[in-house]
């Protein structure tokens, strides 16, 4: 029996909603291996689903260079806060191309407001912020791929 993307999406799922720190899934064609909490650098791998090969793909590994969509990130000033992407997906500002975008430069935000998602294998995962203030700075471009704590937005105090 192999995996589909649609059965891994489904584990992945269940894992996140539970306390869970390491699950392991093993079947004759294939190993899923997920940890929570795993540094990036412990080269943590899931096999890919597929019937021709038993073929290991990094979920994380060593940070990869800067992308070419990347703009320069300026060091937060001591009021500011840079927020981070807490995993490796692609970077979206609105919840579908047609919608606007969850916040601009100068939008004003709350505690726990939606700024933008992070689809990894069709999940979408809400990224809030963490404080009350001013969008002063957006350093992703929509629909491009950001890597595990890789600025996206800078925040500053209101």
């Amino acid at each position: 029996m192999a995996l589909t993307y649609k059965d891994v999406a489904d584990i992945i799922k269940i894992i996140d909603a539970s306390n869970c720190d390491e699950v392991i899934v093993e079947l004759p064609e294939t190993k899923i291996v997920v940890r929570r909490g795993a540094p990036a650098t412990t080269g943590t791998s899931v096999a890919t689903p597929t019937h021709h090969s038993n073929q290991m793909i990094p979920l994380a590994g060593p940070k990869l260079a800067a992308t070419a969509n990347t703009r320069p990130v300026d060091l937060p000033e001591a009021d500011a806060s840079v927020v981070r992407a807490p995993m490796t997906g692609t970077f979206y500002r609105a919840s579908s191309p047609k919608d606007p975008p969850f916040v601009d430069i100068g939008s004003t935000v709350k505690k726990g407001s939606t700024l933008c998602t992070i689809e990894v294998m069709k999940l979408f995962t809400t990224i809030q912020a963490v404080a009350d203030g001013i969008v002063t700075q957006i350093y992703v471009d929509n629909a491009t791929l950001v890597q595990i704590d890789q600025p996206m937005f800078r925040i500053e105090a209101p």
